[in-house]
């Protein structure tokens, strides 16, 4: 809360008030209506966030990734688009992409609590997706977290998650003809240029 050093002392105590729900609130609140299935919203550490519209360039690069012509996924995994993972008991993210172990997306009462690889397509959000986002797959241990960046077109790849900093310790960009092969998925992996075609 540095930011708000000089902000109205009321709006302080407001914000150190606020109250975050928990996955069990946020799926109540579905469960009573309150909240659509079709609402485009996630919840991000206590706190529910609308998801931005998806333009025809972020909605292809989502379908081909997804797409298992386009990459070849291991059998013991499934590629789960835009679906909710269960990360602690205040986060429930829909990455536009994951990819986790078929045993871990087998429940039909449960959504996975981990993946092995996920995938954000970003172009407005990407303030989020570097911040927000990578915070929260680094504190939950996802081992490879992969930010598509729509507008320079290429890939911001973390590895390597310290859990305890919330941060990955790696971060490599690739951009142009490289290929990108998954650390954490062996045999997943493709050209950058045929996935920016």
């Amino acid at each position: 809360m540095s930011g708000l050093s000089n902000a109205d002392p009321g709006l302080m105590i407001l914000l150190d008030r606020q109250r975050r729900l928990s996955v069990g609130d946020y799926h109540r609140m579905i469960g009573a209506g309150i909240l659509d299935e079709d609402d485009r919203i996630e919840l991000l550490e206590g706190v529910i966030v609308e998801m931005a519209p998806q333009g025809p360039k972020h909605a292809r690069l989502i379908q081909r990734l997804c797409d298992p012509t386009f990459a070849r996924v291991p059998p013991d995994r499934i590629a789960r688009c835009q679906l909710p993972l269960t990360l602690g008991r205040d986060s429930e993210p829909e990455p536009d992409v994951s990819l986790v172990r078929r045993a871990d997306a087998a429940s039909n009462t449960s959504h996975p609590t981990t993946a092995d690889l996920v995938f954000e397509v970003a172009d407005d959000s990407l303030p989020k997706d570097r911040l927000t986002k990578a915070a929260l797959y680094a504190g939950a241990g996802i081992p490879e977290y992969v930010i598509v960046n729509v507008v320079e077109e290429c890939l911001e790849v973390h590895r390597d998650p310290d859990p305890g900093s919330r941060r990955y310790r790696t971060l490599v960009t690739l951009a142009g003809d490289q290929v990108f092969e998954s650390a954490a998925v062996p045999g997943f992996g493709f050209r950058l240029a045929s996935l920016f075609e």
